[in-house]
């Protein structure tokens, strides 16, 4: 096991890695002031565990995004409060991004904020969204339009949870690896190793540090976003974002390694971009899916105006440029409705 230490202008976590985590540190929670936010998956599957760790003070979501709503939101308020949740109690996060999210919202508003612990059990989860304090949920078809910052105390990374993760969700996570692999040099060396044993969980738990170490630095050097560096993990959130709102058959991690793609035929569109390098990242996310040539993506590129690094009618790229490095590309929604659908075509002719 490792811990990572990351301090932040608010507060501090401690994120706790590997095998054994679990069992080692959720034994200093208290039973009677702990509520646990999970999904019916993971109920059905780990509900006796929960109970023995943590009491029964629950609330079971319904699996998926739809559940990232101020509906379940409302929900989780009424049944803490009807457990009797006071001002010292800790709310747990045991679940995917999903979870972790909206979960998060309700620590950081319930009686003005209470004590949280991410416990990620999706390999996404795992190696993003529960470290850095982004919580929300999303409204009238935005995602993540309505949140907060809210760093997590704990977060407890036990790999034992991948064992029931469907294959699909491992390729889920396995785009916010490439993701960091883009961003980071060290994982990107570690990422063309192991071309074609990314599925394997000794390179998987090695990897899920390393993530986490790269993102709790920029987190602690830009926690809300303020100086940009924070940026840079959104590289392919703004394409992926859109395409995962407007055509939602995919996993967020699948149409992020779609929306890296599209956004790096843009990339070399417009000469931002070492072509070598871009090879390379290629063939990693080739390993992970079959990137689909979408229909209509004028259409879904309408929806990047929404994301929250694009401004005044301006969309925002976050690109890979060279090995470590990546650049911010600023484009008009129409030039960038243009480039995405010539990468479309490309993806038709070459197919």
């Amino acid at each position: 096991m490792k811990d990572i230490i990351l301090k932040t202008a608010s507060s501090q976590s401690v994120i706790h890695c590997g095998e054994g985590s679990f069992e080692k540190y959720v034994s200093s929670i208290d039973k009677k002031q702990c509520f646990v936010v999970t999904d019916g998956n993971l109920f059905a599957v780990y509900r006796h565990m929960l109970w023995s760790s943590f009491g029964y003070n629950n609330i079971i979501l319904a699996a998926g995004e739809s559940s990232k709503s101020l509906t379940c939101l409302k929900s989780i308020f009424e049944e803490m409060l009807k457990c009797g949740m006071q001002r010292n109690c800790t709310v747990v996060a045991f679940g995917g991004g999903v979870v972790g999210d909206i979960a998060g919202l309700a620590a950081s508003l319930y009686m003005r904020g209470v004590k949280l612990v991410q416990i990620p059990t999706s390999l996404l989860a795992q190696v993003d969204s529960a470290v850095g304090g982004k919580t929300a949920v999303d409204f009238k078809n935005v995602k993540n339009l309505i949140g907060s910052f809210y760093q997590p105390e704990e977060v407890i990374v036990e790999p034992i949870f991948l064992r029931t993760l469907p294959q699909r969700e491992v390729r889920c996570g396995l785009g916010e690896i490439i993701k960091y692999g883009a961003l980071d040099g060290e994982i990107f060396k570690l990422l063309k190793a192991n071309s074609g044993g990314l599925k394997k969980p000794n390179f998987i738990e090695e990897v899920t540090y390393l993530c986490l170490k790269h993102k709790a630095e920029v987190v602690a050097a830009d926690e809300r976003d303020n100086s940009g560096i924070r940026k840079t993990l959104n590289l392919g959130h703004t394409t992926g974002h859109a395409f995962e709102l407007f055509y939602r058959r995919r996993t967020h991690g699948e149409f992020v390694l779609a929306g890296m793609y599209y956004e790096m035929y843009i990339a070399e569109k417009l000469h931002k971009c070492d072509v070598n390098y871009f090879g390379e990242l290629r063939k990693l996310i080739s390993e992970v899916i079959k990137v689909p040539s979408f229909e209509d993506v004028r259409s879904a590129a309408k929806l990047a105006v929404f994301d929250k690094k694009s401004a005044d009618g301006k969309i925002c790229l976050i690109v890979p440029e060279s090995e470590g490095k990546c650049a911010e590309i600023t484009l008009s929604e129409e030039e960038y409705a243009e480039l995405l659908s010539e990468c479309a075509e490309s993806i038709r002719e070459n197919s």
